[in-house]
């Protein structure tokens, strides 16, 4: 069986805001990703495409069968795997995971990580409850498992998820093969490291209850409420601190109930206070992701993403999905082939440079802005500003006061990249 420390850092946080709780008439996704505080988070574009039968899929460990057309997508992910930590695609899909442990073991065994399941159903859905159908198949399947760090030893866990369209959202939470899901159509819902589905469970794996009747974790008498069932009976110090960081998440996104836009949502990633913005015991918050996901069909989804390790000193950089989109090169880590220490057996015996530019260049202002020093405080006001005419742009999109060809909007996130990139020198 894999081991894993119970004291390991280990934090994420994904928001949604559905209508009334949002101030405009669009559903706001948010995720902070907190990772392995050196790991290098690239953002990366892949167009849509089509497969011939039989194709095979290489995913971070294991083969999966290809379908037969996949959807474009933006990918906020650690560079050394094929999964992603956050994304969108082209039909307003969104979609963040979360480590979580169970009284379900996790296995010792690679199969699909819960980062591949992610990319996975952005790739092969329409909405979110698609997105859902997909990673639930592909979990019956396949099995969740492998190491989820660039390490020799292992780092593994099981997975939530937080699913987003344009309508709804669905919170996904499993425990091997078996999991529960709760359908949001309105008001504001958060995920933090832990399970949080009760007894208000909106589908299920057929095997749920018979599970733990057979465990003895449930009697079948009372209510089967999935968190008070599935979660470890002794809490780590970890998964306490979870506790506390999600009850704050929930009190943030309650103290803006009908106001919840873009900016708010930000505001909470950056957050240090309650954790959610994080920088301890060798982990941080590597990379940040919101969205805007109109109710109206004809308006675009809006996609902001750092690429950038702490939002409290980033960039919120816009991307849309047009017929100019492309990956930005600024953000996309340099590759290593069949040398890479993730493909060679046995894994991880070495260490490589993931670093793309961007990053290289924030890496030197954030040591200037957490310096104090003039030149640091300049820099972080350079970056609000820039942030700032991102805001602007989208707000004036969506209120139909800018109406640029589809080659502009596909450039737009390109365009703040290198501009940021300029900031930096």
């Amino acid at each position: 069986m894999a081991s894993w420390n119970p004291d390991a850092p280990r934090s994420c946080d994904c928001f949604v805001s559905v209508p009334p709780a949002s101030a405009i008439p669009a559903v706001i996704f948010a995720k902070n990703s907190d990772r392995p505080r050196d790991e290098v988070q690239e953002v990366v574009f892949v167009p849509a495409s089509t497969h011939p039968p039989g194709s095979r899929l290489q995913c971070t460990y294991i083969e999966v069968d290809q379908v037969s057309e996949t959807h474009a997508v933006i990918l906020s992910r650690p560079s050394w795997l094929w999964g992603a930590e956050m994304g969108a695609n082209e039909h307003g899909v969104c979609i963040g995971n979360e480590a979580v442990w169970t009284k379900e073991p996790v296995g010792e065994g690679e199969a699909l990580l819960g980062m591949d399941l992610l990319r996975l159903a952005l790739e092969r859905s329409r909405s979110a409850l698609e997105a859902l159908h997909v990673i639930t198949g592909l979990l019956e399947r396949h099995g969740q498992g492998g190491s989820c760090r660039e390490d020799p030893a292992p780092f593994c866990y099981h997975n939530t998820f937080l699913l987003a369209d344009r309508t709804e959202a669905w919170v996904l939470e499993t425990a091997g093969r078996l999991w529960a899901a709760q359908r949001i159509q309105e008001g504001a819902r958060n995920i933090s490291n832990q399970l949080s589905i009760g007894a208000d469970i909106s589908a299920e794996h057929s095997e749920l209850r018979t599970h733990a009747l057979a465990q003895g974790w449930w009697g079948g008498q009372s209510a089967f409420d999935f968190a008070q069932v599935f979660s470890l009976t002794q809490q780590p110090v970890r998964m306490e601190a979870a506790k506390a960081r999600f009850q704050a998440g929930r009190e943030l996104l309650q103290q803006h109930g009908g106001g919840i836009t873009a900016e708010v949502m930000m505001d909470i990633l950056r957050n240090k206070e309650s954790g959610i913005c994080m920088d301890s015991g060798g982990f941080r918050t590597t990379a940040s992701m919101v969205s805007i996901l109109p109710r109206d069909p004809t308006q675009p989804c809006i996609h902001f993403l750092t690429a950038t390790p702490d939002p409290s000193r980033s960039v919120f950089k816009p991307f849309i999905f047009g017929a100019g989109a492309a990956p930005a090169p600024q953000v996309v880590s340099p590759t290593f082939g069949a040398q890479d220490p993730v493909r060679t057996q046995p894994r991880f015996q070495t260490q490589v440079d993931r670093r793309h530019s961007l990053y290289l260049g924030h890496q030197v202002a954030l040591g200037l802005m957490e310096s104090g020093q003039d030149r640091g405080q300049q820099l972080q006001q350079k970056q609000r500003d820039l942030e700032q005419e991102g805001l602007e742009a989208a707000r004036r999109l969506l209120a139909g006061e800018w109406v640029p060809p589809p080659q502009e909007l596909g450039a737009l996130f390109q365009a703040f990249v290198e501009r940021e990139s300029q900031v930096y020198g």
